[in-house]
């Protein structure tokens, strides 16, 4: 169990306490009537202050996700493009070398065959 969860059940028991106490103390109906709708009350706050917290955690998580998953995506982008250049500087400079040798080549076959 977390902290959160033994405050909110230790702040249960005290309740009960109070409230067993008072229906001891005092037989009056309307006064413990009263206590358990503050009880009640105070307990509605508690939860829906723990679901609030809860809905904002998972909502910061979520986010992160998210941002994590954009940046991830952005390294992919960077890498290809990298990539990218890599090949274009490598690649390109070596196809118009070959090309450039073949057309060296067969205009000196040309040269020995016309000759």
């Amino acid at each position: 169990m977390r902290s959160g969860h033994i405050v909110v059940l230790v702040e249960v028991v005290v309740v009960v306490v109070v409230i067993v106490v008072v229906a001891i103390l005092v037989h009056e109906v309307v006064i413990v009537v009263i206590v358990v709708l503050v009880v009640v009350v105070v307990v509605v706050v508690v939860v829906v202050v723990v679901v609030v917290v809860v809905v904002v955690v998972v909502v910061v998580v979520v986010v992160v996700v998210v941002a994590a998953a954009a940046a991830a995506a952005a390294v992919v982008v960077v890498v290809v493009l990298v990539v990218a250049v890599v090949v274009e500087a490598v690649v390109t400079p070596t196809v118009v070398i070959v090309v450039m040798v073949s057309i060296e080549e067969r205009e000196m076959f040309e040269q020995t065959v016309i000759n």
